[in-house]
């Protein structure tokens, strides 16, 4: 049994919320997503998945903190103290802009491309795996696309009302 099999009951994944209403399919999709999300806290990558998404930022060539938080729609006290912990590992640094010093950069080390390397390798592993089962990889990972391209849609937009908008006709 696989991890994402693991985690619904043999009922639940057959449950009304496949074919149902559209807040039952959305709420069976919240669901899965959120158990990919403990999935991926799982796999063995030397790294959570918080230090993941800020090194995968940083990594770009160095990114001011205060975008970071942004991006990673993240409070700036919880960025500090993850950035804290990987500078403490040796995995980042913190550079100043020159001629702001109040504008600092969080820049990868070394040390730090090696280990984001290794999670790379990690969990497009367990993500391999997944995708197989499916049998219909490329569609999940289009799907995963569209979904990534929305939330900056929505990001971008301003939009703090999205979470309150009706659900597509579709979902229905």
């Amino acid at each position: 049994m696989t991890e994402i099999q693991a985690g619904l009951s043999c009922s639940e994944q057959n449950d009304p919320g496949q074919d149902g209403t559209g807040d039952q399919r959305a709420a069976r999709a919240v669901m899965i997503v959120l158990r990919l999300f403990r999935a991926l806290e799982r796999v063995d990558s030397d790294l959570t998945p918080q230090q993941y998404r800020i090194m995968k930022l940083a990594g770009a060539g160095g990114e001011r903190s205060a975008r970071l938080a942004e991006r990673l729609a993240v409070a700036k006290p919880t960025l500090t103290a993850t950035a804290d912990g990987l500078v403490a590992a040796g995995y980042a640094r913190r550079d100043t802009e020159a001629g702001d010093r109040r504008v600092v950069r969080l820049c990868l080390t070394a040390a730090g491309h090696e280990a984001l390397d290794r999670a790379d390798a990690a969990y497009g592993r367990w993500l391999g795996h997944v995708l197989a089962e499916t049998g219909e990889p490329h569609l999940v990972l289009h799907a995963l696309d569209l979904l990534n391209q929305a939330m900056d849609d929505l990001r971008c937009s301003g939009s703090a009302t999205a979470a309150r908008r009706p659900a597509p006709a579709d979902l229905a």
